[in-house]
C-alpha cells in the first residue's frame, strides 16, 4: 500500500473546486502582512458587536473566506484581507469516515483572526485598550456569549442554519421559533434515536462523544509525534495536576481521543463508555482558537492552556479511569455539564453528560492504559495525520479481553 501523504502535502494542494491553495499558516510568513494586530484586534471586536445587531450571521462572526468580498466593512478594518480571501482556501482538510473520502471544510473568518493574533503577534502584548492579547480574546469570548444569550440574538438561527445547512429534522426541536435565544439553539438537542451507539451489544464498546473531527493515538508520545505539536503539552499540565501526583501516574502511557467541533456541530457531548461518574476539576484559562493549524503549531499549547472542564470516569469493564476533558476555544461562553454533575450516577455509552454554549471547541478524552484499542481506519487517518469526521455513537474501538 502506498504511504500516505503528511499534512502539509495535503494542505499545499490545490483546491479541488479551483486553483487557489489551501492557507498554510506558520509564524515566519504571514499573508495578512497589510494588517497590523491593531487592525485585526479591531476586526474582531467588530464581528463580535455586529452579532448584536446585525442577524445574518455570513456576513459577521460566521463569514468566510468566499462571503467577504460580500462583506465591504471588514475590508476597511481588516487592510488585505479581501486579498488573502482571493488567493487562498481558509480552513482544513478533512476525511468523512462514511464515505473514506477526503474534503475540505472552510474556516470562519473569526478563527483565522485569532490565529493571526497568536501566530503573528504575542499574547502577553498590550493591544487597543487591552492589557494584552490573552485579553482581548478572554474579553470577546465572554461578550459573544453574552450576546447569543440575549432573546433578541433568536433571530440569529435561521441565517445559521442557512449558512451551514443544518438538518433540522433530526432535532428534537425542529422548529427555530421555540428556541429562547440563540444558545438555546447552539445547544440543541437531538432526537432519541438521531444518533444510535455502534457495536452497542459489546459491553467493552468505545464510542465516539461528539459530532467532530476526531484523532486518535495509541499513546501521548504519538499525539505530540503527529498532531499535538506544543512543548509544554503533558498529562500534568492538561490535567492540573503535579508530575508525581498519583493521578499524573495513572494516566502515564495513557491512550488520547482529540473530538474537535465546529461552529455549525451539534454541541452536546456523551460517554464514550459505559461507567460511574467521578469528580469534575475546574481550570481557568486562555480562550485561544483550537484550529488545527494552531494544535499543530510547536509555539502554542492549547489544549493545556485553554479554559477546561475535567471530569473523571471509572470504565466499568476495566475499573481503570477516563479523564474527559471539555475545552473552551474563541468565542466559547461555557462547559455545561448535565449528566456529568451527578457523581456517583451510572451512565452508559451514548449517554448526555453536557454541552457547550457557542462557538467551536474540543473535547480530549485520556484513557488510562490498557483501556482502549482505537479502530484501525481511525489510527491510520490520525497517523497521516487528518481528521476523521464521525457522529456521537461512532465506534472508536473497544477494551482489550
Amino acid at each position: 500500500m502506498p504511504s500516505l501523504p503528511s499534512l502539509p502535502s495535503l494542505l499545499h494542494r490545490k483546491h479541488k473546486s479551483s486553483d487557489k491553495d489551501v492557507e498554510e499558516m506558520n509564524p515566519e510568513v504571514n499573508n495578512l502582512s497589510s494588517a497590523t494586530n491593531e487592525n485585526v484586534a479591531q476586526g474582531l471586536e467588530s464581528m463580535v458587536s455586529h452579532s448584536e445587531s446585525s442577524h445574518d450571521v455570513s456576513h459577521g462572526i460566521h463569514m468566510h473566506s468566499h462571503t467577504i468580498m460580500e462583506v465591504p466593512w471588514i475590508h476597511k478594518m481588516i487592510p488585505g484581507i479581501e486579498n488573502l480571501a482571493s488567493n487562498y482556501h481558509i480552513g482544513n482538510f478533512v476525511i468523512d469516515r462514511s464515505t473514506g473520502k477526503k474534503f475540505f471544510e472552510s474556516m470562519p473568518i473569526y478563527a483565522r483572526i485569532g490565529m493571526h493574533l497568536l501566530f503573528y503577534g504575542s499574547a502577553e502584548e498590550k493591544i487597543l485598550k487591552y492589557k494584552s492579547i490573552e485579553h482581548l480574546l478572554q474579553e470577546q469570548s465572554v461578550k459573544q456569549g453574552k450576546i447569543y444569550n440575549s432573546p433578541e440574538s433568536a433571530k440569529s438561527i435561521p441565517s445559521f442554519v442557512a449558512t451551514y445547512s443544518l438538518d433540522l429534522n433530526e432535532l428534537l426541536e425542529p422548529d427555530v421559533t421555540k428556541y429562547s435565544c440563540f444558545n438555546d439553539f447552539f445547544s440543541r438537542k437531538l432526537k432519541p434515536d438521531a444518533r444510535p451507539v455502534e457495536n452497542l451489544d459489546n459491553p467493552r464498546g468505545i464510542c465516539s462523544a461528539a459530532d467532530c473531527r476526531l484523532t486518535v493515538y495509541p499513546t501521548i508520545d504519538l499525539a505530540r509525534k503527529f498532531w499535538i505539536k506544543g512543548s509544554q503539552f503533558t498529562v500534568p499540565n492538561l490535567l492540573q495536576v503535579p508530575e508525581n501526583s498519583p493521578t499524573a501516574i495513572e494516566f502515564d502511557g495513557a491512550s488520547l481521543a482529540i473530538f474537535r467541533l465546529a461552529p455549525a456541530d451539534y454541541h452536546r457531548f456523551h460517554c464514550p463508555i459505559d461507567g460511574v461518574v467521578g469528580d469534575i476539576t475546574n481550570v481557568p484559562g486562555q480562550y485561544y482558537t483550537v484550529n488545527p493549524q494552531a494544535v499543530n503549531e510547536p509555539k502554542f499549547d492549547v489544549f493545556s492552556a485553554n479554559v477546561r472542564s475535567i471530569l473523571y470516569l471509572t470504565h466499568t469493564a476495566t475499573g481503570k479511569r477516563v479523564a474527559f476533558v471539555a475545552i473552551g476555544a474563541l468565542l466559547v461562553g461555557s462547559v455545561n455539564w448535565t449528566k456529568g454533575a451527578e457523581k456517583g450516577a451510572t451512565v452508559k455509552r451514548g449517554e448526555e453528560l453536557g454541552c457547550f454554549a457557542y462557538g467551536g471547541s474540543t473535547v480530549v478524552a485520556m484513557f488510562s492504559k490498557g483501556v482502549v484499542e482505537f479502530d484501525k481506519d481511525l489510527v491510520k487517518n490520525s497517523e497521516v495525520p487528518i481528521e476523521t469526521l464521525v457522529k456521537v455513537g461512532s465506534s472508536l474501538g473497544s477494551s482489550p479481553v
